[in-house]
């Protein structure tokens, strides 16, 4: 892995406001010749998007080094133009943006060569693995002047959704703490290929893969995460032995200090006796909110001035808990008509189509754009580093 280097990161500050629902997600009638020309590239996750359903974009061709993938994105997608390689798809004219959907190692260049091509560039998670990385997609985004997206899924849950709607609103007054928890056990079954290759995912460090964490509270309340201590978990299985990484850590538990002066607790698991997916909660002064696990019950939890006795005969104050009816966001008119079904990792799939697609429609920043991404991102590079020294607690650069 490269070292990180903090005096080659770009340090200029820039935190986005926050817009309403309604303003983020306008939908505008296409006009004739509207519509936006990608390419797709990746042929397992980059299947799961629908840009074909989308009236303002036509899949214009897609890319992967292995023929078998390349015909299943020629087939999801109903597209006649395939091509090996990213470098060759970026040589065609007509191709106006591309969506990554690359191993992650690969991401920084694969980003960087789109955008030096007049390429707009939509791209999977995470934005990059080193701080170096992460200030020369910066650098190439402002060189270029083309649109940046990261394609979060987290943002774009239904729950969060509602939390980013309860915070505009004023309910939870003023959050306080927050958590979020990415558990994926059993990843050691994608360490390799059938044939017993390696695969990039073999010992990946489960904090250069923080954004499904962090994105839970960033895109509610716009905070910046300044400060980490992490704690890195691993059991000396040899199957962790001599990776790419030279990480030690299945999983990994961080506390970050908010530029607001709050807490953030995130945690990234790859094995354990844990529940599958990802979780975020959210608590306040006012009210708090809790996602469901696996649909089941979120809820909300309302400070009230009641009290009652708890076991020791003592009054403690009673807040009113309640099941919260989750909105289906993904029915409504925040997406255009042939959009508006359920999709991959909690609904937020077609919203990150619309959101990418839109934004270039209407000539305006995404909402994961450039510096949201590397906000999403820098913070578990430092928590890694954090792990790796034991816990010590880390400033995070800005950007």
């Amino acid at each position: 892995m490269t070292k990180i280097d903090r005096r080659n990161f770009l340090q200029a500050a820039s935190v986005a406001s926050i817009s309403t629902l309604a303003s983020r997600f306008a939908f505008v009638t296409p006009s004739a010749d509207g519509k936006i020309k990608i390419g797709i590239v990746g042929g397992r996750f980059g299947r799961s998007f629908y840009f074909h359903e989308h009236p303002n974009c036509e899949v214009e061709a897609v890319s992967d080094l292995r023929a078998d993938r390349r015909n299943s994105l020629m087939k999801t997608y109903a597209c006649q133009k395939s091509y090996p390689s990213l470098k060759e798809l970026l040589k065609d004219p007509l191709v106006e943006a591309v969506g990554i959907f690359t191993p992650a190692p690969d991401h920084a260049n694969h980003v960087v060569q789109s955008l030096e091509s007049g390429k707009h560039v939509l791209c999977a998670v995470p934005a990059a693995l080193t701080l170096e990385e992460c200030g020369r997609i910066k650098d190439a985004v402002r060189r270029s002047g083309l649109t940046y997206m990261m394609a979060e899924t987290s943002t774009y849950r239904q729950e969060t959704i509602t939390a980013k709607a309860f915070y505009q609103q004023g309910k939870f007054g003023r959050i306080f703490s927050s958590a979020a928890k990415y558990y994926h056990p059993g990843l050691e079954v994608l360490f390799f290929e059938k044939d017993g290759k390696r695969t990039w995912r073999h010992g990946y460090p489960p904090m250069l893969y923080p954004t499904h964490t962090t994105a839970f509270l960033i895109a509610v309340t716009g905070e910046r995460l300044t400060e980490v201590s992490a704690i890195g978990w691993g059991d000396d299985d040899p199957i962790l032995r001599d990776n790419l990484y030279n990480n030690p850590f299945w999983n990994t538990t961080a506390l970050f200090k908010t530029n607001l002066g709050n807490a953030f607790t995130g945690e990234v698991c790859w094995k354990g006796a844990l529940m599958h997916g990802e979780l975020g909660s959210w608590h306040g002064e006012k009210m708090s909110f809790y996602m469901p696990y696996k649909g089941i019950a979120a809820h909300t939890v309302l400070a009230t001035e009641k009290e009652a006795l708890d076991d020791g005969g003592f009054k403690v104050a009673h807040p009113e808990m309640s099941i919260h009816d989750q909105e289906i966001w993904w029915e409504s008119d925040m997406l255009p008509e042939d959009l508006r079904h359920n999709s991959g990792h909690g609904g937020s799939h077609t919203f990150i189509t619309h959101e990418f697609i839109d934004a270039l429609i209407n000539d305006r920043d995404p909402e994961v754009n450039i510096d949201e991404a590397l906000a999403y991102t820098v913070p578990g590079i430092i928590a890694h580093e954090s792990a790796l020294k034991g816990g010590e607690r880390l400033s995070i650069p800005q950007t």
